[in-house]
């Protein structure tokens, strides 16, 4: 079974940072890739970005293209997701979300394991 435990929301102001991590245990972290979601009230679950099992492969949502950066430690099992240049358009409950497979995917319906998600708040 794979476990995965974010840490890193909080509060920001706009156009402040934050960085959030990912923990995987339970099952060879290079064979998984990570993608981020994130959910805000009444609206929902979209993907963030996306990192391929080697991280030499990702994806990123046009609205965070260039302000937000995901990269991957494989000896410490861990994802991480850089956010610079907060909006608060970009406040939601970020989720980390892993698939058994080496390729990064955009749809939620692919991943396998969720953690319990993060909350991010961007105060204007």
């Amino acid at each position: 079974q794979v476990q995965l435990v974010e840490s890193g929301g909080g509060l920001v102001q706009t156009g402040g940072s934050l960085r959030l991590s990912c923990a995987v245990s339970g099952r060879t972290f290079s064979s998984v890739a990570v993608g981020w979601f994130r959910q805000a009230p009444g609206k929902e679950r979209d993907i963030v970005t996306a990192i391929s099992g080697s991280g030499d492969s990702t994806f990123y949502a046009d609205s965070v293209r260039g302000r937000f950066t995901i990269s991957r430690d494989n000896a410490k099992n861990t994802v991480y997701l850089q956010m610079n240049s907060l909006k608060p358009e970009d406040t939601a409950v970020y989720y980390c979300a892993a698939r058994r497979n080496i390729f990064k995917a955009t749809s939620s319906g692919a991943y396998d394991y969720w953690g319990q998600g993060t909350q991010v708040t961007v105060s204007s």
